[in-house]
């Protein structure tokens, strides 16, 4: 049974307290919806990260500081889009800075100095298609390369095992592993691997 001041007690407004309580509930539920990447970026000086490229399919390259003093560059970041374009069709899609800042840690993680071979970055809905289609690689339906969330990806002068190792200990979101056609795939959806 409950008295008047039971009920009054329960129907009072929230406090300081209960609020940031409640945030904080709040914001761990969602986190179980939207993933959290939990990898703490490496910043020497913090004042700037800097990426290089090779496009197998087009051979451009691409060197550029894409964050600089906790600002992500525009004009590198349209850069990247042009790279990562997909390179069957000629779409350009806005890649997800992100990726970028995993590939940074990635670089971080294995010492790395020379540029990354882009095996495949933005795919095209129809892209994406075509290579179900063709059952190639196992292409996901919905993969997050036709979000432009995704790149496959090797270092020419590093073994493929060890990169794969990195990118997992990352735990920045999803690690494919392909040894047969010399690349792994990292991309900003939930952490998983195969």
């Amino acid at each position: 049974m409950s008295t008047e001041d039971d009920r009054s007690n329960s129907e009072a407004p929230i406090g300081r307290r209960g609020f940031l309580r409640l945030g904080t509930a709040a914001a761990a539920a969602a986190s179980m919806f939207h993933p959290v990447h939990a990898f703490a970026l490496p910043r020497p000086g913090g004042l700037h990260r800097r990426l290089a490229f090779l496009n197998l399919h087009t051979g451009e390259r691409l060197s550029a500081d894409y964050w600089i003093k906790g600002h992500y560059l525009s004009d590198a970041l349209h850069a990247v889009n042009h790279l990562f374009r997909d390179h069957r069709t000629g779409a350009v899609h806005r890649i997800d800075p992100r990726l970028l800042d995993v590939v940074y840690a990635l670089q971080k993680r294995v010492g790395a100095h020379g540029p990354f071979h882009v095996v495949s970055g933005y795919r095209s809905p129809q892209t994406n298609n075509m290579l179900i289609e063709t059952d190639h690689y196992g292409v996901a339906r919905h993969s997050y390369h036709v979000k432009g969330m995704a790149v496959d990806l090797r270092l020419p002068n590093l073994g493929l095992a060890r990169l794969h190792r990195a990118a997992l200990s990352l735990r920045a979101g999803g690690v494919g592993y392909y040894p047969d056609s010399d690349f792994i795939h990292v991309d900003v959806g939930p952490v998983r691997s195969w």
